[in-house]
């Protein structure tokens, strides 16, 4: 089967947007968070106006894009509510913008879920800085030994408390399927969003690790974009955030078909943004030549003879 009409590039600093032909330009963000809210926020504040200046809709944050603690106990002690001092800032440059913003993961403080561990909370801002649906709380956990600085572990259940249901948002250039990080990792995730919540647009908000991303990052979102058939926006940290973190980047936008419109390639290239055009007639194209939605069967034993 040939291969439907390309995606529309990465976009030059000095293209617009043409909306004639249904294509909204967004930005995703590579950064390197520390300990550091103030100086976090101001990266986040410098990503959304050069954002803005090239006329994109939306600008996509990377998981702990406020803050990444030394250690899970300061990870707890630093959590903070939805209303909290980091959402309020991030609201402040959405209305400043006229922007989306996709907040890919804050450290949210529970109080009433009698969890003394935080959750990993995705949050989406509109142009009017309020926050859009529900928010979404990361259900799967990073628990996995030699992927760390030196072959060290993670154990994100030690501070985090996993959420319990998927979330996705219906926009003015889409509906975004939420997804967090790990997530990647379980394509049952990624199907649920493309057939039971409509998803147009996936999200991957990430801090993977420098031995994980090498190995893994890119081939799982592509993964997730041909099997759904969906545009995977996923913004990374990268660099070294302290002596024991330090993570991959190549944040990027990967279209429907699964190639990659637009990455920052190397994670020296350190703080930026990546900007991408998504075509909502390029998803249909793709869903129309390779109807897999009419094509799926429940896989269950009654159904095949197995062995």
């Amino acid at each position: 089967m040939a291969a439907p009409t390309p995606s529309p590039p990465a976009v030059a600093a000095d293209a617009r947007s043409n909306p004639t032909r249904g294509r909204t330009r967004v930005a995703v963000a590579q950064m390197c968070s520390t300990e550091d809210v103030e100086a976090n926020l101001s990266t986040c504040a410098e990503l959304a106006r050069r954002a803005a200046e090239l006329e994109c809709v939306a600008l996509f944050l990377p998981e702990a894009f406020a803050r990444i603690s030394r250690s899970g106990k300061a990870s707890i002690a630093t959590a903070e509510s939805l209303d909290g001092p980091i959402v309020r800032a991030c609201a402040a440059m959405a209305r400043e913008h006229g922007m989306w913003m996709s907040l890919g993961g804050v450290a949210e403080r529970d109080d009433a879920g009698g969890d003394a561990r935080r959750r990993n909370t995705h949050v989406l801002l509109t142009p009017l800085g309020t926050i859009h649906g529900e928010p979404y709380r990361k259900i799967h956990l990073f628990d996995a030994e030699g992927v760390g600085v030196g072959g060290g572990g993670l154990m994100e259940s030690e501070w985090t408390a996993p959420g319990r249901e998927l979330t996705s948002h219906a926009t003015d250039f889409g509906t975004v399927g939420v997804s967090v990080c790990y997530d990647v990792r379980f394509p049952d995730v990624y199907q649920a969003l493309r057939f039971e919540h409509g998803a147009d647009i996936l999200i991957v908000p990430s801090a993977f690790t420098k031995i994980t991303g090498r190995a893994h990052w890119e081939v799982l979102l592509r993964a997730r974009a041909i099997e759904t058939q969906c545009y995977v926006v996923a913004a990374a940290q990268c660099g070294r955030h302290s002596e024991t973190r330090e993570s991959y980047g190549h944040a990027m936008i990967i279209d429907p078909w699964g190639e990659i419109v637009a990455k920052l390639d190397d994670p020296e290239e350190g703080v930026g943004i990546a900007v991408g055009e998504i075509s909502l007639e390029y998803v249909d194209e793709v869903r129309r030549k390779m109807p897999i939605a009419s094509h799926r069967r429940p896989v269950r034993r009654e159904n095949f003879t197995l062995g």
